[in-house]
């Protein structure tokens, strides 16, 4: 692990994960903020980001647009929306900055375009950067090798009503892990339900529900029934700490590394060397 201290860039950082965000770079004596990115002409630019979120002032003013003349970074944090994440890879790639993302809904296509960008730059994207769900997608890969053939295969996962991407990227994570393991094709093998749906459930498919209500912060299960019994393996999230908590120290992951694409399994087998 790197001892330096890691210079970090934060994006959306007045929203609910960015505001996390910040408070989790200052409280980890690994890493400092020293640059914190709104949408532009936000009505709070230049104010002190610590002071507009509670924590009180640390010197880093609110800022719409990156400038690494201002404000140098090693490392970018973003968890905002495909386009401006797209925007923001283009800008890490012109000043050969890694990144952390954390956005969710990419297009396949775009998927594309980001791994065409860790040829240039290390970028370490997860759906989820929580220790316990990436644990659960550790679980449910082991579980699938043993029970996949023999069981019917069910993700529900339940969000806030404001949460834009049905299903959760977790959820698409999920199962992606188990279409690996079975050797499926996960747009072959998905079966969502729907009003009209009147036929008897096909074997080997795996089944998606979504919830979206209140302030549901993350809850996802995942069920193998079969005939005789049944395992369901749940994460639940009491709040989004645990999400920017991994997302601050997955920076040791990439700090050092000059291109390519990582996820969190890597940051794992970094922390738990037999996992």
């Amino acid at each position: 692990m790197n001892n330096k201290i890691t210079r970090i860039a934060i994006t959306g950082a007045l929203g609910r994960m960015g505001q996390m965000l910040v408070r989790e770079v200052e409280k980890n004596k690994k890493t400092c903020l020293t640059a914190a990115i709104v949408k532009q002409n936000h009505p709070l630019i230049n104010h002190d980001i610590g002071k507009e979120i509670g924590i009180g002032k640390i010197g880093v003013l609110i800022q719409d647009t990156l400038d690494v003349n201002k404000n140098d970074f090693d490392i970018l944090i973003d968890f905002t929306n495909p386009l401006s994440t797209l925007q923001y890879l283009k800008y890490c790639k012109q000043f050969q900055k890694n990144i952390i993302i954390g956005t969710t809904g990419f297009s396949e296509s775009e998927i594309q375009i980001i791994k065409s960008y860790s040829k240039n730059i290390a970028i370490l994207i997860a759906s989820n950067f929580s220790i316990g769900i990436n644990l659960l997608y550790y679980l449910v890969e082991k579980t699938a090798q043993v029970l996949g053939n023999n069981s019917d295969i069910d993700i529900i996962e339940f969000h806030h009503r404001n949460k834009m991407d049905i299903p959760s990227g977790t959820a698409l994570t999920i199962g992606e892990s188990i279409s690996n393991v079975m050797k499926w094709n996960l747009n072959d093998k998905s079966l969502y339900y729907k009003k009209g749906f009147r036929k008897v459930r096909e074997s080997k498919k795996i089944g998606f529900s979504s919830i979206r209500s209140g302030n549901i912060i993350g809850k996802h299960s995942v069920v193998f029934t079969s005939a005789e019994e049944e395992i369901n393996i749940t994460h639940t999230a009491f709040n989004r700490e645990s999400f920017a908590k991994g997302a601050v120290q997955s920076v040791s992951c990439i700090i050092s590394e000059k291109k390519g694409l990582f996820d969190m399994k890597d940051f794992l087998k970094k922390i738990f060397q037999n996992l």
